[in-house]
C-alpha cells in the first residue's frame, strides 16, 4: 500500500513538473517575443524602437544558436553530478528557479533602461537571456532524462511518461488559454484588448510561479533509483552528435526533414497571436483557440496508437502533413471570419502531435538501424537530436517572427486598423507562405529518403537477434558493457520460464531450429515471466522488449527470445525489468508478458534459449529434454576444457 502510495505521489509530481515546464517553454517561445515587439516600447520610440527590437530579437537568435552548441557540456555536467538527492532533480529545483527568476526580469524594460540606456538594457538583457536559457536547459535535459532513474520498470517507466505527455501537452496550450485574460486583468490600459506592460509582467510572474512549485514539486515528491547503471560511462560532444547523424543515412534525413518542418510550424504558431491581435482585431478570442488546442491535442495523442496500426507511421505523417496543408490553406483565406481562423487553425494543429510521435518513434528505431549497420549502439546520442531540432526551430522562428513584426508594422501602438494592406499581406506571407514552402520541403524528404518503418523495423531487429553474441570481441559497445570471457569448467544452465520442454528443431523459426543461433531449447509456457537462467550481465536489450541478450559471469553468452515473430507487436504485452549492463542473479525476473495478446496476434509464443557460443563448447549435454518444467529445473550442462 505504502509502495503504491509513493509510486502515485511520483507519477503526479512528475506530470505536474511537466505541466509547469510546458507552460515555461511556451511562454518563452511564444509570448515572449509577442511582448518584445508590442509592448517592450510604446509608439513614441518609432524609428529606433524599431530597431531595438531588431537588435532584441537579433540577440536572442544568436544565443539561442549558442545555448544549442553548449547543450552537450549541459548533458555531460548533469551526467556527472553526485548528490544525495540524486542526479538530476537538484538541475531541475535550480534550473526551475533561476529560470523562472530571470523570465519575469525579462518582461520588463528593467526599469526603463531600454529608453534611457539602450546599450545598457541590451547588455543585461543578453546576460539575463542566456542566463535563462541555459538554466531552463539544465532543467529540461535533467527532467526528461529522469524517467529511467524513477524505475526499473518498463511498465511504470511508460506510465510515468504519459502521465508526463498528458500534463505537458496541458501545460503548454493552458498558456494560451490564460495569456490574455491575465494580461487584460492586471493591466492598467486595455489598449485595444492587447493590454500594458503591467499585465505581461504579471502573467510572466505567475508562469515563473508555477513553473517554479512545479519543479518544487519534482524535487520533493519523485525519488531517483541509486544503482551503479546510473552512473556516467561517456561523455558526449556535438561532434559526436554530428557523427551519428552523418553515418546513419535514416537518422540524418530525418533530422533534416524534421527541421525543415518544426521551423515552419513554430513560425506559424509563434505568429497566431498577432493574427488574432493584428487582423481580426480581439486578443481575447485567442483564448478559444487554446483551449481547443488543448483539447484536440490530449485526443490527438490519445489516437495515434490505432491509427498507427492501421495506416502504419509512414501513411500517418503524410496524412498529417496532408490536413496540415489543408489547414494553412483554410487559415490564409479565412480573412475575419473567427469561425473559419478556428476551422484553419485546428485543422493546422491537429496533425502536429501525430507528426511529432511518428518522428519520435522513427527517431528511436534508427537506434538499432544505425547499430546493424555500424554494430555501434548509440541510443543516448541518437535520441538527443530530436530535442536539439526543436531548438534549432524555435531560434529560426524568434528570428522570423521579430522581423515579421516590424516589416509588417505590428509593434507598440499598432492595432488591426492601423496595420496596411501591404503590412498584412507581408505578415500573411511570413505566416502560411514560408512555413508551407518548409513543410513542403520536409515532405519531400521524407518521402524520398526517409525508408524506416515498422516492417524494416522488424526484419532490422531479427537480424540483430540473430548475429548477437557472435562478435564480442569487435563491437565497441562491449567497450562500455564489458563481459567475462568463456572460462574453463562446468556450467549450469536453468530453465527461464515455466512451461513443457520442445526441443529446438521443432521450433516455427528456422533460423532457429537449424542452429545456426546456437544449440539450446524450447518451452511452450504456462505463464508469462522470464527469469535470468543464471548469474550475469544483460549484455543487449531491444525496443520492442521480446527478447534478451546475457553473458553469464563465467562467459556463457545466451538470447532469450519470447515467441516468433513477436518483433511485429512492438513491445505491447511485454514488460522489461532490466536495463543494458546490469548485473542479474539467477532466478532473478527480466521480463513479464502477456500471453493472449501474442496469441491474438496470430503469433507463436514458445521461449526460445539458445547458447550462442556454443561452438567454442567442449560438451553440451540437455539434462532434460521433455516434460513439464520450472525456473528451478536445471536443464543445460555446458563443458569448456
Amino acid at each position: 500500500m505504502e509502495k503504491t502510495k509513493k509510486t502515485v505521489t511520483s507519477r503526479l509530481s512528475y506530470s505536474f513538473g511537466a505541466f509547469g515546464h510546458d507552460m515555461f517553454y511556451a511562454t518563452l517561445s511564444t509570448y515572449f517575443i509577442m511582448f518584445v515587439t508590442s509592448h517592450l516600447f510604446d509608439k513614441e520610440s518609432g524609428a529606433s524602437g524599431a530597431r531595438m527590437i531588431g537588435y532584441i530579437t537579433l540577440i536572442i537568435m544568436v544565443l539561442r544558436f549558442i545555448e544549442l552548441a553548449i547543450d552537450p557540456f549541459i548533458g555531460n555536467t548533469i551526467d556527472n553530478t553526485t548528490t544525495r538527492w540524486g542526479k538530476f532533480k537538484p538541475w531541475v529545483v535550480v534550473g526551475g528557479t533561476v529560470g523562472s527568476i530571470a523570465l519575469t526580469l525579462l518582461f520588463t524594460n528593467l526599469g526603463g533602461l531600454n529608453i534611457s540606456n539602450p546599450i545598457l538594457y541590451l547588455i543585461i538583457f543578453a546576460v539575463l537571456y542566456i542566463t535563462m536559457d541555459v538554466f531552463y536547459s539544465f532543467k529540461d535535459i535533467g527532467f526528461w532524462s529522469m524517467i529511467p532513474a524513477l524505475s526499473f520498470d518498463s511498465r511504470e517507466r511508460e506510465k510515468t511518461a504519459t502521465f508526463a505527455r498528458v500534463g505537458s501537452t496541458i501545460g503548454a496550450n493552458i498558456v494560451g488559454v490564460i495569456v490574455m485574460p491575465i494580461v487584460l486583468f492586471f493591466s492598467l490600459n486595455s489598449n485595444n484588448g492587447q493590454g500594458d506592460n503591467r499585465g505581461w509582467f504579471a502573467f510572466a510572474l505567475i508562469i515563473g510561479l508555477i513553473s517554479w512549485i512545479s519543479a518544487i514539486a519534482v524535487g520533493l515528491g519523485t525519488k531517483e533509483i541509486d544503482s551503479d547503471l546510473r552512473k556516467n560511462k561517456e561523455k558526449t560532444s556535438l561532434k559526436d552528435v554530428l557523427h551519428v547523424l552523418t553515418r546513419n543515412d535514416q537518422l540524418m534525413w530525418l533530422s533534416l526533414s524534421y527541421a525543415f518542418y518544426a521551423t515552419g510550424i513554430q513560425i506559424t504558431n509563434a505568429l497566431e497571436l498577432y493574427y488574432f491581435t493584428y487582423i481580426l482585431g480581439n486578443a481575447s478570442q485567442f483564448s478559444i483557440l487554446a483551449t481547443l488546442n488543448t483539447f484536440i491535442g490530449l485526443l490527438a495523442v490519445l489516437l495515434f496508437p490505432p491509427l498507427a496500426k492501421k495506416f502504419n507511421r509512414r501513411n500517418v505523417f503524410f496524412i498529417s502533413i496532408a490536413v496540415l496543408i489543408v489547414g494553412i490553406a483554410v487559415f490564409t483565406m479565412a480573412g475575419n471570419s473567427l469561425l473559419l481562423v478556428l476551422i484553419g487553425a485546428e485543422l493546422f494543429f491537429i496533425p502536429q502531435p501525430l507528426v511529432f510521435l511518428v518522428v519520435l518513434m522513427t527517431i528511436t528505431d534508427s537506434v538499432e538501424y544505425g547499430q546493424l549497420k555500424f554494430g555501434h549502439r548509440d541510443e543516448s546520442l541518437t535520441l538527443s537530436v530530436r530535442p536539439l531540432l526543436d531548438k534549432l526551430g524555435g531560434a529560426i522562428s524568434n528570428g522570423v517572427v521579430g522581423i515579421t513584426a516590424v516589416w509588417a508594422g505590428m509593434t507598440a501602438g499598432a492595432s488591426s486598423h492601423t496595420v496596411t494592406g501591404q503590412g498584412s499581406t507581408i505578415f500573411k506571407i511570413m505566416m502560411f507562405g514560408l512555413p508551407l514552402l518548409l513543410v513542403a520541403i520536409a515532405t519531400i524528404v521524407f518521402f524520398k529518403k526517409v525508408t524506416l518503418d515498422e516492417k524494416a523495423h522488424a526484419k532490422i531487429v531479427d537480424q540483430l537477434e540473430k548475429s548477437w553474441g557472435k562478435n564480442f570481441s569487435d563491437s565497441k559497445e562491449n567497450a562500455r558493457i564489458p563481459v567475462a570471457a568463456l572460462k574453463e569448467g562446468e556450467f549450469a544452465y536453468y530453465a527461464p520460464i515455466s512451461g513443457d520442454l520442445v526441443p529446438l528443431k521443432d521450433v516455427s523459426d528456422p533460423t532457429f531450429a537449424s542452429g545456426s543461433m546456437g544449440e539450446g531449447f524450447a518451452i511452450k509456457p504456462n505463464d508469462g515471466r522470464v527469469y535470468a537462467p543464471f548469474d550475469g550481465i544483460i549484455r543487449t536489450t531491444f525496443s520492442t522488449r521480446h527478447a534478451v541478450g546475457m553473458v553469464s559471469d563465467d562467459g556463457i553468452a545466451s538470447l532469450i527470445h519470447i515467441g516468433v515473430g513477436t518483433v511485429n507487436v512492438r513491445g505491447t504485452g511485454f514488460i522489461n525489468y532490466f536495463e543494458s549492463g546490469q548485473h542479474v542473479k539467477r532466478g532473478d525476473l527480466l521480463i513479464e508478458f502477456w500471453d493472449p495478446a501474442i496469441q491474438k496476434a496470430g503469433f507463436d509464443d514458445t521461449v526460445i534459449a539458445v547458447i550462442t557460443n556454443s561452438n567454442s563448447l567442449s560438451h553440451f549435454e540437455l539434462v532434460k529434454s521433455s516434460g513439464r518444467v520450472t525456473k528451478d529445473d536445471l536443464i543445460l550442462k555446458l563443458t569448456k576444457k
